[in-house]
């Protein structure tokens, strides 16, 4: 698979972390916050972008990552050889495959739910070429109907109204894969509540069950309204 890496370097010291990294795959996804650490024994290596559950244990859990051990060891491989390269040459950006232009394949998983008082109607996950996995991807309920939200995180910042400022960790880079994206997400979620309404006609009670959400962990975020 094609990609283009973006790396930045960290001179800080009583920190361990090296650089910063982001990730374009084929010209239409980028991956950004992907934190290159150094371990005890100077080891470089990568962590992916994620939150600490919500659970007792505040287990860490990777917002998107590779799915394959395969294409992990690649991944870090030629992130850790970026960062080389940008103080050897002083280039920031390093590009990985044979240049050739494809459309990049992907799939997608989606869980609908309902909470009360919440506008979210399902979490998806996005598979890219069958090798790497954004996840906590949110189908919300807006003013104007269903839209797709990206993971994201909340900045310092503030805008006209006051309002705290979130960026999006992953998102489709042009507008003609958003649509792509944003289009299979929402005919997979409506497809799979029709699915849901269907075996709930053979139920007796007539009452349609709905996903617990209370057992799903995602990050504290506000989300967008629309």
């Amino acid at each position: 698979m094609k990609y283009e890496i973006t790396v930045g370097e960290v001179k800080t010291q009583n920190s361990n972390v090296r650089g910063y990294a982001s990730v374009v795959f084929g010209d239409s996804f980028k991956v950004s916050n992907i934190t290159i650490l150094a371990g005890r024994d100077n080891q470089l290596y990568i962590s992916m972008p994620h939150y600490k559950s919500k659970n007792q244990d505040g287990e860490r859990k990777d917002i998107c990552y590779p799915t394959t051990k395969e294409f992990r060891g690649e991944l870090e491989a030629n992130i850790l050889l970026a960062l080389e390269n940008l103080k050897q040459t002083g280039q920031k950006k390093y590009l990985v495959g044979d240049g050739q232009d494809r459309e990049l394949p992907f799939t997608v998983s989606v869980t609908p739910f309902e909470k009360e008082n919440r506008s979210i109607r399902g979490l998806a996950r996005i598979y890219l070429d069958d090798c790497f996995a954004v996840s906590n991807i949110s189908i919300v309920m807006g003013k104007k109907g269903l839209f797709v939200s990206m993971p994201s995180y909340k900045t310092n910042q503030i805008d006209e109204n006051n309002r705290s400022v979130y960026r999006d960790i992953c998102y489709p880079v042009t507008g003609e894969f958003r649509e792509k994206v944003n289009n299979l997400l929402t005919d997979a979620y409506e497809k799979a509540v029709a699915e849901v309404q269907e075996n709930v006609l053979g139920q007796a009670d007539g009452f349609m069950p709905v996903q617990d959400s209370s057992d799903m962990d995602f990050p504290d975020m506000d989300l967008p309204t629309r």
